[in-house]
């Protein structure tokens, strides 16, 4: 069943997993294991614009770790 977003009148939520990766969850589920609600509840299309606010960088936790801590490249000759 596909719903179109303009007819679409379902409360969703924003969770957030450990590697502080983004989705949006329909507020009558259970959140799945491994995920926290973050905001609070509303349309589709405002869960999805505080997602475009707050995930700024789409790389996970771990990765921009491990970026962060890596010797910076010696510049090529």
């Amino acid at each position: 069943m596909s719903i179109n977003d303009n007819e679409d009148t379902r409360t969703y939520i924003v969770v957030v997993n450990h590697e502080e990766q983004y989705s949006i969850w329909l507020a009558d589920k259970p959140i799945p294991l491994g995920w926290t609600q973050v905001g609070k509840p509303g349309s589709k299309a405002e869960c999805l614009a505080l997602v475009e606010e707050v995930w700024t960088d789409m790389r996970p936790l771990s990765l921009r770790r491990g970026a962060d801590s890596a010797p910076a490249a010696a510049p090529r000759a």
